[in-house]
């Protein structure tokens, strides 16, 4: 749910679209609806241009927003399985304790674990960079778990574990 400030656009998706409304608005105080007809729209914005832009800047935002948010979520699923899979990874294949921390045994490139877990090679390396402080990638697959209890956290659903700290 957002709150639109006075003179803010809504429901123009409708509009450029298959003419239904992507959501649901509602007033939360006394207020003045401007409604356009869809051809009336159009004429103006091939006589105003500048008009198109600013609606281009608006819809462009409130995508970039979306994505941001769907990122999100999907970065958040994604983080609690790569935490899964690392653990797994230490039982199934074994690791070694070290003075840094736990040293899986197995080397595992990112494409695998990417495969593995359901996400793009790109978003595997970012997800490495978000625990860099928990999880430590280097060339070639081999990964040091430099902080069993973190891993541990983010496996159960933690998530918002990131940069060593509870953010």
């Amino acid at each position: 749910m957002r709150t639109l400030p006075a003179g803010e656009l809504f429901a123009a998706p409708a509009l450029f679209g298959d003419r239904l409304a992507p959501a649901t608005v509602v007033a939360e105080q006394e207020s003045e609806i401007l409604t356009i007809e869809r051809t009336a729209l159009l004429d103006m914005l091939q006589r105003k241009p500048e008009v198109a832009l600013q609606i281009i800047a608006v819809l462009t935002e409130r995508l970039q927003h979306l994505h941001q948010v769907v990122h999100g979520l999907a970065s958040e699923r994604a983080i609690v399985r790569l935490a899964q899979f690392l653990q797994r990874a230490a039982i199934s294949e074994g690791a070694d304790k070290t003075s840094q921390g736990l040293q899986l045994r197995s080397r595992l490139p990112y494409y695998q674990i990417a495969r593995s877990i359901g996400i793009t090679y790109e978003e595997c390396v970012r997800l490495f960079k978000q625990v860099e402080t928990i999880v430590r990638y280097r060339r070639g697959g081999k990964i040091l778990v430099l902080d069993q209890g973190k891993l541990a956290a983010i496996a159960a659903g933690y998530s918002s574990i990131c940069q060593g700290s509870f953010v």
